[in-house]
């Protein structure tokens, strides 16, 4: 039998926040939740306060603002998880701000304990506390009655057992040198990151007793539904699959949509796997990955695809756009310029579940790093490994494309050392001869299977790539003057 005490745990339904607080917030703790004005405190704040509040939970809010709270409550309104119906009931307002002003923080302390003590909250949230920190440092009262007063609260809040919250707008250095500090029992921060035009903001758990919470900062955004969260690790996704079965760990080939390539492959691709599809400009690559997911519609299976170039252009691919319309392929994609890896892996984690997809098509990676948030864009590759090995723990198969310039004599097959990501690697390439240009194509890379090795002339038609059946080989391919010729004559 064991005497250790166990913490009431309270999950507070913002998306991704209870990763972040290691399950939840902590019941009968006292937090500070603090940041630079307009990084997000009073939404995330409101958001908590909405999950959590119910008649046998109630909420007491705190205002010690200079604006009425029924203007704050008027912009909180338009966040979908507020719930007029718990105001009054299940949450009270409590202006503060003509206690303040007196400058006597004994009275407020009786005024809150009051409230308290009338409404017998669970929660209790006291916003803005800097506030509270200003009047310490303009009025009669100095900071160690400011530090008496928070302990005292501290005190009074936990004999009552209620959960408290103070919002702040302290910058980081200063949130962590506040006495505030010396009780506080956790430490959420917020912050907006400003890089040429772009605005990321994070948020940061610096403090959260008892708790094994994940440290750094994490990207989140403020959209219709409030805060949603990020965490900046891999999602953990079980070994069974969206259908209920188990991702096969059996080397089962699956169709590209072009049966020589298939030959090529030794049979198709291992399921579970990611092929990068490279070439230059016009070589076919958006063709093979629209084969791709047609291969797919004709076993049945539904597809994700996520597009990093203009919209009208691959509105012209008439087969990709009956199968969108078909509602066989879901297309994944962000008007933003400042978009974060996490907010792409969340939308492609969703996309996969809520279809039951079996395959997934970027295209094309060329263009990924202009849509990234600056900070984003000096890291490709770990962008793209994040993204490649969520899509693995879902078990789907991949088809990657990136384009790259064409230098006949160079071998390369990727930027960033990408390729090295990939299970499996296609080549596209151009080459002259006999007064045209022609399209070649080989297998690079297939991991853990056997392939084959051979260059292959291509060309695109009605019906998608189809690839000659005999080899051919590079003539004077060193001197840099590559021509073909048919190893077979």
């Amino acid at each position: 039998m064991s005497d250790k005490v166990s913490l009431g745990i309270l999950k507070t339904s913002v998306p991704g926040l209870d990763i972040l607080l290691g399950g939840g917030l902590s019941e009968f703790s006292f937090n500070l939740i603090a940041g630079a004005p307009g990084s997000g405190k009073t939404t995330l704040a409101h958001q908590i306060m909405f999950s959590l509040a119910t008649p046998q939970r109630r909420a007491l809010f705190f205002t010690v603002l200079g604006e009425p709270p029924l203007k704050m409550l008027r912009y909180q309104q338009q966040y979908s998880f507020y719930e007029l119906d718990k105001v009054g009931s299940a949450i009270r307002y409590v202006n503060l701000g003509e206690d303040l002003r007196s400058g006597n923080f004994a009275g407020v302390l009786e005024r809150i304990m009051r409230e308290v003590e009338d409404f017998s909250p669970s929660m209790v949230f006291v916003d803005s506390f800097r506030s509270v920190v200003q009047t310490a440092k303009d009025g009669n009262e100095g900071i160690a009655d400011l530090q008496h007063f928070i302990q005292e609260l501290g005190t009074r809040m936990t004999s009552w057992e209620a959960t408290t919250f103070l919002i702040g707008e302290y910058m980081h250095a200063e949130a962590e040198a506040n006495p505030i500090m010396t009780v506080a029992d956790g430490l959420v921060y917020l912050s907006q990151h400003e890089e040429e035009n772009s605005v990321v903001r994070k948020i940061r758990v610096i403090k959260m007793r008892g708790q094994a919470h994940l440290a750094g900062s994490h990207v989140f955004r403020i959209t219709h539904d409030g805060l949603r969260i990020y965490p900046r690790v891999l999602p953990f996704i079980p070994e069974e699959t969206p259908d209920g079965g188990f991702v096969d760990r059996s080397p089962v080939r699956i169709s590209t949509g072009t049966p020589q390539l298939d030959e090529m492959l030794n049979g198709g691709l291992p399921r579970g796997h990611a092929m990068l599809v490279v070439g230059p400009s016009g070589a076919g690559k958006t063709i093979f990955g629209t084969n791709f997911l047609a291969e797919g519609v004709r076993q049945g299976e539904k597809s994700v695809a996520i597009f990093f170039e203009k919209t009208t252009s691959r509105l012209r691919n008439a087969k990709l756009s009956e199968m969108v319309n078909a509602g066989e392929v879901c297309i994944v994609e962000s008007r933003l310029l400042d978009l974060t890896v996490e907010e792409l892996v969340d939308d492609l984690i969703e996309a996969v579940r809520r279809t039951n997809a079996k395959r997934v098509l970027i295209d094309s990676l060329s263009e990924f790093g202009l849509y990234l948030a600056p900070e984003f864009r000096t890291d490709i590759r770990g962008a793209v490994f994040r993204v490649l090995a969520t899509l693995a723990k879902l078990g789907v198969s991949v088809v990657v494309t990136i384009g790259l310039e064409d230098r006949f004599t160079d071998l390369r097959f990727s930027q960033a050392d990408i390729s090295f990501l990939s299970d499996a690697i296609v080549a596209m390439r151009y080459v002259e001869t006999e007064g045209r240009l022609a399209r070649l194509i080989s297998v690079v890379k297939v991991r853990g299977s056997a392939h084959s090795t051979d260059l292959r002339e291509f060309v695109i038609t009605e019906r998608g790539i189809e690839i000659g059946e005999r080899p051919v080989e590079f003539e004077g391919l060193l001197s840099g003057h590559p021509s073909i010729r048919d190893r077979t004559r």
